[in-house]
């Protein structure tokens, strides 16, 4: 597979982000180039700059794993950036799909009973389960009344990233819909990465690139980035605001499946929120062996605020 212009724009967009200074080297006066010289990248992965010059034009194919460590620390790389490099420099070799286990080719609602069971098991929070696409497999019921505005549009696909970026109801929400649009973009840029020959991801990819300027203009800034720990805020349609954090969990016996686990701090206001959100869920959502997709039952009166 060629992928030269992923490393060259990759590369190329890590380098305009190290300022010389942060490398102790002097500020040179007046640079025609954001960022680092290509020189000085060369300089501080201790090769030559014609060498430097290739694999930034896009040819990683042969380069060794002391030549790749010593580009991602000459350009600051964090771990996520530089298991990117690496993947990209795999699929240059095309050794990707040696090197890495198959991935799963996952369908909605394809999980087993088992991984329902666990997520059924988590009472006080939402958990739910996603392959490398951000395709929602399989939830819990509080998961399921967690994303009711999702899951209630087809079009979305039970799908989250076309519901971040295609579907107006994101925006109201997520409390900070331009930080959850960039940490859904850069999800998908690190799988894509790991897992170039998934067709149904460069679909995806292709959709949201042409339907919406606020993901093409992310998708071009080549971020990418590890999920696994962090706070977000909401406002969720039936129970208003909510301050969660949440963790992911790789699934081992399911390679590209990871089980998400939102929670809310004890006794704080959102965790009362979504003692409201199981009542309701208990009352009003359909059973979780139901197709995913299935549309939100009507629930009254809504509690809302303008979309940003």
């Amino acid at each position: 597979m060629d992928n030269r212009r992923d490393v060259k724009e990759f590369l190329t967009s890590r380098r305009a982000k190290v300022t010389p200074e942060q490398v102790g080297l002097p500020h040179g006066g007046t640079r025609r180039v954001k960022g680092l010289r290509r020189s000085e990248v060369a300089t501080l992965a201790g090769m030559s700059v014609e060498y430097y010059s290739k694999l930034e034009r896009g040819d990683l194919a042969g380069a060794s794993a002391s030549v790749l460590g010593a580009i991602a620390r000459a350009l600051l790389l964090d771990d996520a950036e530089r298991a990117h490099l690496f993947d990209l420099a795999r699929i240059a070799d095309g050794t990707s799909a040696i090197e890495r286990p198959a991935r799963r080719r996952s369908r909605p609602n394809a999980v087993r009973p088992g991984l329902q069971h666990l997520l059924d098991a988590v009472t006080e929070g939402p958990a739910f389960i996603v392959n490398g696409r951000m395709d929602i497999q399989a939830t819990n019921d509080l998961a399921r009344a967690f994303y009711a505005d999702l899951l209630a549009n087809p079009d979305n696909r039970a799908n989250l990233a076309r519901f971040a970026f295609l579907d107006p109801a994101a925006h109201a929400f997520y409390a900070d819909w331009d930080s959850t649009a960039s940490i859904t973009v850069a999800m998908l840029r690190t799988e894509a990465g790991r897992d170039p020959h998934d067709r149904d991801l460069h679909d995806l990819i292709g959709e949201l690139s042409t339907r919406s300027t606020e993901f093409a203009t992310r998708w071009g800034a080549h971020d990418v980035r590890h999920h696994g720990t962090g706070a977000k805020h909401f406002h969720h349609p039936v129970v208003g605001d909510l301050d969660l954090t949440y963790e992911v969990l790789a699934l081992v016996s399911e390679p590209g499946l990871t089980v998400t686990i939102y929670t809310a701090e004890p006794a704080s206001p959102s965790s009362e929120a979504l003692g409201l959100l199981a009542s309701w869920a208990a009352t009003a959502q359909p059973a979780h062996d139901a197709p995913v997709s299935t549309a939100r039952p009507a629930t009254g009166r809504r509690r809302t605020r303008r979309s940003r």
